[in-house]
């Protein structure tokens, strides 16, 4: 009967010596194996959520309220409450076509054919006129940086258009 006890201890230590191993092993793979790598895109996806819905919240309160919107005024010109408002409304805008592209909701063709009908509004046009200072100071490597110069061609483009079919101006980035 001692001997059949002992038998089963074995047996229950060598299948949680091997589950600790095993977990371990899957730890260290992900940590320094392939696995490292989806865990830190995954960790990077999470931060760049993260980040959106701050910037949204930050930017809103700014919306809502103009006396903290003079705090983040970069706009460089004197502007009533109203105009700061529209102007950080239209940030908001692009910035949600530039989400949508990088979180891969949009390619590059669907991004141009969304930043195409923003462009329709006068008010998305000031902000964009306005804020170029802004984009010629991102790193010319950058995601943020290679949509602006996307955005830009298609803005000077809808500007020489001598068409009211908006919807046909430019040609879209091959994807």
């Amino acid at each position: 009967m001692a001997t059949q006890s002992y038998g089963t201890w074995r047996v229950v230590i060598a299948t949680l010596t091997g589950g600790l191993a095993g977990a371990g092993a899957v730890h260290l793979w992900q940590r320094h194996g392939r696995g490292a790598e989806s865990v830190a895109t995954e960790r990077r996806r999470l931060a760049r959520a993260h980040q959106q819905r701050m910037h949204w919240e930050l930017l809103s309160k700014a919306i809502d309220d103009p006396a903290l919107a003079v705090v983040i005024d970069t706009f460089g010109m004197n502007l009533d409450p109203e105009k700061r408002r529209q102007l950080l409304y239209a940030n908001l805008w692009y910035i949600n076509a530039f989400h949508l592209y990088e979180s891969g909701l949009l390619n590059q063709r669907e991004l141009f054919g969304h930043l195409r009908e923003l462009f329709q509004s006068a008010y998305i046009r000031e902000y964009w006129e306005i804020t170029r200072p802004h984009r010629a100071a991102l790193d010319p490597s950058s995601t943020e940086a290679e949509i602006g110069r996307i955005a830009e061609a298609l803005f000077r483009e809808l500007d020489e258009a001598e068409t009211d079919q908006w919807w046909v101006v430019g040609v879209p980035p091959e994807v």
